[in-house]
Parts: C-alpha cells; structure tokens; sequence
C-alpha cells in the first residue's frame, strides 16, 4: 500500500522529448547566445530554474510545457542549476523552481514555487504588454 500512495504524491519523471516548446540550456555558452538573441527583444522570456533532483520542479514541468506550447508570443528556457549554477547565481536563484520573467533583458517578474496558476496569469500580464 505505501507504493500505491507513494505513487499518487510523487510526480511523473521528467519527459525531455524533442515535442517541447521550451528549450533546455545545457551549457554557458549556449545560454549567452540564447540570452543574447533575445536582450534587445520585446518578446517575454520565461526561464525555468529547476533540477532534476526537485520534486515541485518535476510536477510543474507539464504544465510549463503546456503554456510553452500555448503562450507561442514568448521564449520558455529551462535550466538546470546543477548544471548552469553560475546563471542561476546570476538570476539570485535561492530556490527551486524559480521562473523568471523577463523582457529586453531586465528581469520584469518571478514566481518561486510551483504556482501554476501565479505563473500563468502573470505570463498573461506580461505577454499583453508587448
């Protein structure tokens, strides 16, 4: 019985399939070119901090997925900071998932946690202003 209450709290693994909308940044160099294409644009940028070891991080990612691939005005990036922990420094990431929200280069907003609905709404708020 534990598994089976085990399985309806912990959440689907990670699906990195090639169908996502949101582009996974692997390496340093890879986020400054992606960064730099998009510092003088009035596109919305959403970045994912997560890691893959994060429980919240794992339940939101569908849902980042689905406004990835519904918000198509705007950029999703996700990074790992295991993986990048130098831009997450940068971003003063200090938990996780954190998203931040930005436009031209300047950070605009951020939602920490798992708050789909906070993430959506302020997406919407965001998007509209381009």
């Amino acid at each position: 019985m534990g598994s089976f209450l085990s399985s309806l709290v912990t959440p689907p693994p990670l699906d990195d399939g090639g169908d996502s909308a949101v582009v996974a940044v692997h390496s340093k160099a890879a986020w400054d070119q992606q960064f730099e294409a998009h510092r003088n644009a009035a596109k919305l940028m959403v970045i994912d901090f997560s890691a893959s070891w994060c429980g919240p991080c794992r339940f939101i990612e569908p849902a980042f997925k689905e406004m990835a691939s519904r918000f198509t005005d705007a950029v999703f990036v996700k990074i790992d900071v295991d993986e990048l922990g130098e831009v997450a420094k940068t971003f003063r990431v200090e938990a996780m998932p954190t998203f931040v929200l930005v436009k031209g280069g300047q950070e605009v907003s951020r939602v920490v946690g798992a708050k789909k609905d906070e993430l959506d709404r302020k997406i919407k708020t965001f998007i509209a202003s381009c």
